[in-house]
């Protein structure tokens, strides 16, 4: 299967959507025709327990924890996925961000 983009989502704690999103977009990632920016997050409650290895962002080793993170989510070229992986593991606070990627057919 042929496909030019994928989806990517991202999770991660509020106050670092600005400055991912900014990022992103002074490379051209979140440009979309003639919009740039493009990209939007909505509010996700998880639950996490770090393992005794774990140098967690949030939580303790050992126990259960829950808590309120976004989900950010834009549409980029797939052959610009490895740099768009590395600029969001740069400015990423957790040991293990998940990143998903989703190839699109439309």
């Amino acid at each position: 299967m042929d496909f030019e983009f994928v989806k990517v989502e991202v999770l991660l704690p509020e106050e670092y959507i600005e400055k991912l999103r900014d990022e992103l977009n002074v490379v051209g990632i979140l440009t979309v025709g003639n919009y740039d920016n493009v990209v939007s997050y909505s509010i996700s409650n998880g639950y996490w327990r770090p393992l005794s290895e774990s140098t967690p962002f949030n939580g303790t080793k050992g126990k259960i924890s829950f808590g309120t993170e976004c989900k950010m989510e834009f549409r980029c070229k797939y052959k610009r996925i490895e740099e768009v992986k590395s600029i969001i593991r740069s400015i990423h606070p957790y040991e293990e961000p998940i990143i998903n990627v989703l190839p699109l057919l439309s």
